[in-house]
């Protein structure tokens, strides 16, 4: 009989999951959609436009994924008061988050408006400067309704509720596809923008979105009982305290992973602009794909901070699992895909044929990438349920920084283990790949001794 309960709470669970994970991925496609949209468009437009996007959104999204993890940490923690139904807490806490998008929104200003001494460090071709330069000085100016919508998606995500950010988001798709190709082409009057024209249209929706976001926290009825809408109070820095304590290592950990990311397109744009643009086509499969298990991450760590906070922590476990389970099932099979299909994949975003030549090397290590990091994205995300955040970024720090930056950088330019350099992107991305790998397999032992000592300790007191 015990048995049979298990079963069934276990089936409950996981329809929940499944729910909550595949309204998130419709969304966060949406989102990838941007990205999508953009590097069509600007390969179609000329070959520089998509190498000053490889090196332009690559700043941004470090900026902004980076600050994100902010606000991405509150999670659990709204997720824990749900479950202990300390709905009008959400509400205080939200509001103290607003401090905290203030200071990441200064905070990134300082590196989006003043990229120079990176894109010096990095040596990106002069004559790409200008363009990345002026492209982040206009996406720039989008970062705080980006990470106010991020408050709402992270709310809404809390209360197992995404499916309204998932409407906002794949409305604003639909918006923002026609306003790149007309500001970046010109057309009706306006004149051609080229790569600044995706520029703008992001900063258009971002903003579209975030007042939409507002509209719905004042309109629905699943947001009342936190009670938002009151004045706002002076900061609470045992609140502050305890976002920082959770939300920087957090941020940190990001911060690692997506600058590992990040500089190796820039060291990549060394190579020239077909390098750099086949990266950038890579680098776009492999977050299209990434969606399937960031989608299950958010909907796992959710749903487990939940029974937390209820005070199950057996039935956390269970939780953990089947979504870890169901993520490196589904990276498996897409992993797969994308190798079998790759000669159809890459000419949708290029007709240059040693741009195509370079990308199609690409892939088959973007599939083994992909196997690894579903795995590290479900426990890395599952482990800040747990308050599990420095040794994830301890184990960034020497696996993604020492093993694949660095040993990319080595391999590309100057050869390493007594292989020649290679002077080729497969270096950076062979190098990656082995060290997701290893970052997955220490996030998931760690994961499994975390959950079984929350198990033997007993119910888990949420603050």
């Amino acid at each position: 009989m015990r048995e049979r309960w298990t079963r069934l709470l276990a089936g409950r669970d996981m329809r929940v999951l499944a729910k909550h994970a595949g309204t998130v991925f419709v969304g966060q496609i949406a989102v990838m959609g941007f990205g999508v949209v953009d590097t069509i468009v600007a390969g179609r437009h000329a070959e520089a436009s998509l190498a000053a996007l490889s090196v332009g959104s690559a700043i941004f999204v470090t900026v902004y994924v980076s600050l994100m993890g902010l606000l991405q940490a509150l999670m659990p923690i709204w997720s824990e008061m749900h479950g202990a139904r300390r709905h009008a807490d959400i509400g205080a806490s939200l509001r103290q988050s607003l401090y905290i998008c203030l200071a990441a929104t200064l905070l990134g200003w300082v590196v989006l408006f003043n990229p120079a001494p990176i894109l010096r460090w990095t040596e990106v071709p002069q004559e790409l400067q200008a363009l990345v330069k002026s492209y982040l000085a206009i996406i720039g100016w989008s970062l705080p309704a980006a990470l106010l919508f991020r408050i709402f998606s992270t709310l809404s995500q809390s209360l197992g509720k995404p499916k309204m950010v998932t409407w906002l988001q794949a409305m604003s798709l639909l918006i923002k596809l026609p306003l790149s190709i007309w500001f970046t082409f010109g057309g009706l009057g306006l004149a051609p923008m080229g790569v600044l024209g995706c520029a703008w249209a992001t900063f258009l929706v971002n903003f579209l979105l975030c007042g939409l976001g507002w509209w719905l926290l004042r309109s629905q009825a699943v947001y009342a009982p936190a009670d938002i809408w009151r004045r706002l109070e002076r900061p609470h820095w045992p609140t502050l305290a305890q976002f920082a304590q959770l939300g920087i290592p957090a941020s940190l950990s990001i911060l690692v992973e997506i600058t590992s990311f990040t500089l190796m397109a820039l060291y990549v744009a060394r190579m020239g602009t077909a390098s750099s643009a086949a990266h950038q086509i890579a680098a776009n499969v492999t977050a299209l794909m990434y969606m399937v298990p960031l989608s299950l991450a958010i909907a796992t760590s959710a749903r487990a901070s939940y029974w937390r906070g209820a005070g199950d922590e057996v039935r956390a476990r269970q939780v953990v699992f089947l979504g870890l389970f169901s993520a490196m099932g589904l990276a498996t099979t897409l992993a797969a895909l994308v190798w079998l299909t790759k000669g159809w994949i890459v000419p949708i975003y290029t007709t240059t044929p040693e741009v195509a030549s370079i990308a199609l090397s690409l892939l088959g290590w973007v599939s083994l990438y992909h196997l690894a990091d579903a795995s590290q994205t479900v426990s890395i995300f599952v482990l800040r349920s747990y308050r599990i955040t420095v040794t994830p970024l301890l184990v960034y720090c020497s696996l993604l920084w020492g093993v694949g930056l660095w040993g990319g950088f080595q391999l590309a330019y100057h050869g390493i283990a007594g292989r020649p350099a290679m002077d080729s992107p497969v270096a950076f991305w062979m190098c990656a790949a082995y060290a997701l790998v290893l970052a997955a397999v220490c996030f998931v032992v760690l994961l499994q001794r975390v959950t079984r000592n929350a198990v033997q300790q007993g119910p888990f007191n949420p603050v």
